[in-house]
């Protein structure tokens, strides 16, 4: 029996004709990655081939490697398989996957959102016969609210806090939902500090994207610079030391799982907003539909409930095991590979 083009392996996903590997978690010697979140890019490769606006991201996270950059659409020939990467419009950089060997063609998402957030390159599908899917918020209950409406919230809850001078302290990940946040914060309440982790990762991504001004919180701001003010930090930030500095604060997490009820009271935090750079349900399923593709191939997320849906569709849809993490465990992730300052 002929081996399929992508197969799924204890290192990752690999193209045997090409002797590539996609978005590997143990250390291969030629890996494409589809994005900068550490459960995707991981260190120890030989050479990493990825997006050029991820090249920055990877290096910063993984230190000296061997990467090289490529353009959307661009075509690149490994061992007679022709490799492209477009635009996944999760986090800046972000791409799929393209994979064609003799008239077969396969897309890799990594992951995804269809929203266009103003940042990233706007999600395109790619027509294609087998499409390896994420499904982390594969749930009908999952349905997002446009960002717009969800980020005036957010604004409207800061200048409430600076109205009861207290600092206004959101959650959000270093890298993809606190440049997000960032890009559209209100800078008219006030002004915007940050952690040194998302300080950092936006100071990469500032030639990419016109972001406000922030000041970093060191040792030696004082408590009276962040009265009224919005601070943004990382989730693995919250009951920490550093937090301390805020008081009297007020707390928000912004991400996608806030739609669950009792997400908020786990997160101990007093606010939730609904913003997620996966795709919500409709998302998903309007993605696979624009693909073409036949078989469907669920890698993450609610994988068993999603893959049967979609079987129940018509799809030839089944799961595979990949040691891709839902965007809860990117703060875990992102720990073992950047040392976050506790400034």
């Amino acid at each position: 029996m002929e081996k399929p083009l992508l197969e799924f392996t204890d290192k990752g996903i690999y193209c045997a004709a090409a002797k590539v590997y996609l978005d590997p978690w143990k250390p291969v010697d030629k890996a494409i990655i589809s994005h900068g979140h550490a459960d995707h890019s991981r260190w120890g490769h030989r050479r990493y081939i990825t997006h050029k606006k991820n090249v920055p991201i990877i290096k910063h996270r993984l230190g000296d490697i061997e990467v090289t950059g490529r353009e959307w659409g661009e075509t690149f020939t490994i061992n007679n398989v022709t490799f492209s990467l477009h635009p996944a419009g999760h986090i800046i950089g972000s791409s799929q996957i393209r994979v064609e060997h003799r008239g077969e063609v396969w897309v890799f998402t990594g992951d995804y959102k269809t929203e266009d957030d103003g940042i990233c390159t706007p999600y395109e599908p790619v027509p294609c016969h087998t499409f390896i899917t994420e499904c982390t918020f594969g749930l009908p209950a999952f349905s997002w609210t446009p960002q717009k409406a969800v980020l005036a919230d957010i604004n409207a809850w800061w200048a409430q806090n600076r109205k009861e001078r207290k600092t206004s302290v959101l959650f959000g990940y270093s890298l993809g939902k606190a440049q997000r946040l960032l890009k559209y914060l209100d800078t008219d309440i006030g002004t915007i500090h940050t952690h040194g982790a998302i300080e950092k990762m936006t100071e990469v991504l500032r030639p990419l994207v016109s972001f406000p001004e922030t000041h970093l919180i060191t040792r030696d701001t004082k408590k009276t610079e962040l009265l009224g003010n919005l601070v943004l930090a990382p989730p693995s930030a919250h009951g920490s030391p550093w937090i301390r500095k805020m008081v009297p604060y007020v707390t928000a997490s912004a991400s996608g799982w806030m739609a669950f009820r009792g997400a908020r009271r786990r997160r101990a935090v007093d606010r939730g907003f609904v913003l997620s750079d996966h795709c919500d349900w409709e998302g998903l399923l309007n993605s696979i539909a624009a693909t073409g593709a036949e078989k469907v191939i669920c890698t993450h997320g609610y994988t068993d409930i999603f893959s049967r849906y979609l079987r129940e569709q018509g799809y030839d849809a089944r799961t595979e095991e990949t040691q891709y993490g839902a965007e809860e465990n990117e703060g875990a992730l992102q720990a073992t590979q950047e040392k976050e300052t506790t400034e």
